[in-house]
Parts: structure tokens; C-alpha cells; sequence
């Protein structure tokens, strides 16, 4: 059986890019043929700033859109994460849906899609990589990064990459697949 991959679209603000890019990078993740790939667009979970009264780790959930994000989360063996940056940083949207559950995020591997302008949104990334080890997620080293991404979109809103972006693919998911297949086990 495959393994389960979520492309997580992380920003939440109108206008954003992300869904094009996710779209584009979702089906990529699908032709590889290694995953059940599946879209997901933290957008769709309305997800306000941290409002549990109990700490994750308990899994005591009391609000609807908590519980429907644990489902998702859950759901997966390994996730690709869609973001841009944010002044150096990850989206704040991305880092409060990471707060939102912790067991369910543990012992999976996760990859970047991320695109901002010179930096290509590598900065978001790396704080995102320190981040998600907090909640027994393994980055890959891996990534695909998208500088300068409105060069990248056509008139019909279809992401269009050149061929260094189109190299970068297909690793990031042979290792991600390698890495959840390994932590797998471990979820027990």
C-alpha cells in the first residue's frame, strides 16, 4: 500500500500563491507514483490562533476545527509542506497549525515547496526545519525552492517551472519516501 503524502498549502491570506503552487507540486507528487498524494490547504480549516485548553499532547480536543485538522494530520505518513516567507520566517499560519496537535505529527517525514522572491523562501524554511523536529517531524534535507515565483505563474494562474525547479522534485520525495517508510514502525 502507498504511503500516504499531504502537500499542505501554509498560507492562508487572499491572494496567495500557494494554491497554484500546491496544485502543480501535488501532481507531481502523484505521477511519482510512491504516494497516495493528497492536497490540503490549511485555509479550509479556518484555524484560529491557539484556542485548546489543554496542551496537544493530551489529544482532548473540545473545538470542530481542531478535531477536523487532527483527522488530516493523522491521515498521513509524510507531508510536503507549500510556504512562502514571511519576513525570514514561515507563515504564522503554518507555525499555529503545527501548535494546534503533537502526537499526531510524530515520527513522520516531512519535505519544503518554497517560493518568495531572491531567497526563494529558504529562510522560512529553516526555521520551519527546527520547528517541526519539535514535534518528532524528520525534514529532509531536500527541497524545492521557487525564487522570484510570479515569473513562474502564466496569465492562466498555472504554475510553470523551469528546469532546475523540475530537477529538485523528484529527490525531495525519494527521500521523503525513504524516510517514511523507516519511521513508519516507529508510530506502531
Amino acid at each position: 500500500m502507498a504511503l500516504k503524502l499531504h502537500t499542505i498549502i501554509c498560507s492562508t491570506r487572499p491572494g496567495r500563491a500557494g494554491p497554484i503552487i500546491g496544485k502543480w507540486f501535488n501532481d507531481l507528487a502523484k505521477e511519482h507514483g510512491q504516494f497516495d498524494a493528497t492536497l490540503v490547504d490549511l485555509a479550509d480549516f479556518n484555524l484560529p490562533v491557539y484556542d485548546e485548553p489543554f496542551h496537544p499532547r493530551l489529544q482532548k480536543y473540545e473545538h470542530a476545527h481542531t478535531k477536523a485538522w487532527s483527522e488530516s494530520v493523522k491521515a498521513a505518513d509524510a507531508y510536503v509542506f507549500v510556504t512562502p516567507e514571511y519576513n525570514y520566517a514561515p507563515p504564522p499560519s503554518l507555525i499555529n497549525a503545527l501548535d494546534f496537535v503533537f502526537t499526531e505529527w510524530n515520527y513522520k517525514a516531512a519535505g519544503f515547496v518554497s517560493y518568495g522572491g531572491v531567497s526563494g523562501g529558504l529562510r522560512a524554511v529553516q526555521m520551519a526545519k527546527q520547528i517541526v523536529t519539535t514535534v518528532k517531524v524528520m525534514p529532509v534535507t531536500e527541497g524545492v525552492s521557487i525564487p522570484n515565483y510570479p515569473t513562474f505563474i502564466d496569465e492562466a494562474k498555472t504554475f510553470k517551472p523551469n528546469d532546475l525547479i523540475l530537477a529538485s522534485v523528484k529527490p525531495m520525495l525519494d527521500e521523503i519516501h525513504r524516510w517514511a517508510a523507516a519511521l513508519k514502525p516507529m508510530r506502531g
